[in-house]
């Protein structure tokens, strides 16, 4: 068996590299920023198609800010608690069955690693010995079966939070230029436009993604959303206009 020598264990075995995966806030971050920008400049550029004043334009995406803001943040706590307490609910249910039928669990354990490669004598030798701790045995079975560990569950706080500021600072990004003074709608576009651009390249930080990618595909999409509200909006000022 291979052997890793002192001298090459702390740096084979370092994940102080590693990003922190389960505090719950860059899902709802990204979310809520993305959204935030996409829904104004959507809702800006539909407006303002409909050939609304500017103080009109500026209202309708003050409205959508603080709305949308409320609505992301209320979505991802009421989400997120509520996976968290579904999570809580199949834990309990597996600790039942671990103090009712600890030898059945062991062995239901020991055949899913012995279905990964661990020889058999191995997996149920270790599967009973970590039995005689029910508290670590709850969390290895919870991962194996749940895909979870109940100790390290997304709080819906920080996920409130996080899509709350996220999506209000997104939101805002294409009402400055109207807010600055600014009363041409292609401003408040463009600035929307690099906004897209800027959030899709920071998020590829967090991602194998090369950042002028990331930000382009986010640029196309929200361009893509804004060009067929601002179409609808100019066809529906046309209509009733």
């Amino acid at each position: 068996m291979t052997e890793l020598s002192e001298e090459a264990g702390p740096a084979a075995y370092n994940e102080g590299h590693h990003a922190d995966v389960t505090g719950g806030w860059l899902r709802p971050a990204v979310f809520g920023a993305m959204d935030g920008l996409v829904t104004n400049i959507a809702l800006i550029a539909g407006v303002g198609g409909g050939g609304v004043s500017p103080h009109s334009i500026v209202l309708t995406g003050v409205a959508g800010l603080v709305a949308g803001a409320i609505s992301m943040g209320l979505g991802e706590y009421t989400s997120v608690r509520t996976q968290n307490e579904q999570v809580q609910h199949e834990v309990a249910k597996e600790r039942l069955e671990l103090e009712r039928n600890p030898l059945a669990e062991a062995r239901e354990l020991a055949e899913r690693w012995v279905a990964r490669g661990l020889p058999e004598d191995l997996a149920h030798e270790v599967a009973l010995a970590l039995g005689r701790n029910v508290d670590e045995a709850l969390r290895v079975h919870a991962q194996e079966e749940l895909g979870v560990d109940p100790h390290e569950q997304p709080s819906p706080w920080v996920a409130a939070f996080s899509s709350f500021l996220c999506f209000s600072l997104g939101a805002l990004v294409p009402l400055l230029p109207y807010v600055l003074g600014a009363t041409q709608l292609w401003l408040a576009l463009a600035a929307g436009g690099v906004g897209l651009f800027v959030a899709g390249a920071l998020t590829a930080r967090f991602t194998s993604r090369r950042w002028w990618s990331s930000g382009l595909r986010q640029l196309v999409l929200g361009a893509a959303a804004a060009g067929v509200t601002y179409l609808i909006g100019r066809a529906v000022g046309s209509a009733v206009g």
